[in-house]
């Protein structure tokens, strides 16, 4: 018995359609189901799934996320290569959703929030066959410097799952 991955993650969202948008225009989300307005279901780009998130509308009062408080944390999900990366960086920095971006020694990861304040992270796995003893054990995170790992791994390495 084993999880092999996530399949998909429901959030409650203050309004349906403007988190819709947000998936769907900075990240590539396609919106597979919707009943306007109270939900929403969505597939991701490169995703084989019937659905990765569900949006549910819980109203513009609704309090949260609160930092350190039981509950999500964040959200967490893979690219292909290292340019998509870097465009996911360029699109949520643009955004002004981009919060932070670290090296993690096996995997490159960026940082950001929602409209709602919900966090997800974007990363590329190194793949499996490559990571070498000292990257599994990095420790601590480091900046990441995006155009260097490209120039490290390559344009075209397909990153783990």
């Amino acid at each position: 018995m084993g999880i092999r991955r996530l399949n998909h993650a429901v959030l409650y969202v203050r309004d349906v359609d403007r988190s819709v948008a947000f998936y769907r225009d900075l990240l590539g989300f396609r919106v597979v189901t919707e009943f306007p307005g109270q939900a929403a279901f969505l597939r991701a780009a490169d995703s084989d799934n019937d659905h990765d998130l569900g949006l549910f509308r819980v109203g513009a009062d609704a309090v949260g996320p609160v930092a350190g408080q039981v509950g999500l944390y964040h959200l967490a999900w893979s690219v292909r290569t290292l340019p998509e990366l870097a465009e996911f960086a360029r699109v949520l920095t643009a955004a002004g959703s981009l919060v932070g971006a670290s090296d993690h020694g096996v995997s490159k990861s960026l940082y950001a929030k929602d409209p709602d304040g919900v966090e997800f992270e974007v990363s590329w796995f190194v793949p499996r066959e490559r990571v070498t003893a000292d990257m599994a054990a990095a420790g601590a995170p480091r900046a990441l410097d995006i155009d260097a790992e490209i120039s490290r791994w390559g344009a075209d390495v397909v990153g783990a799952l």
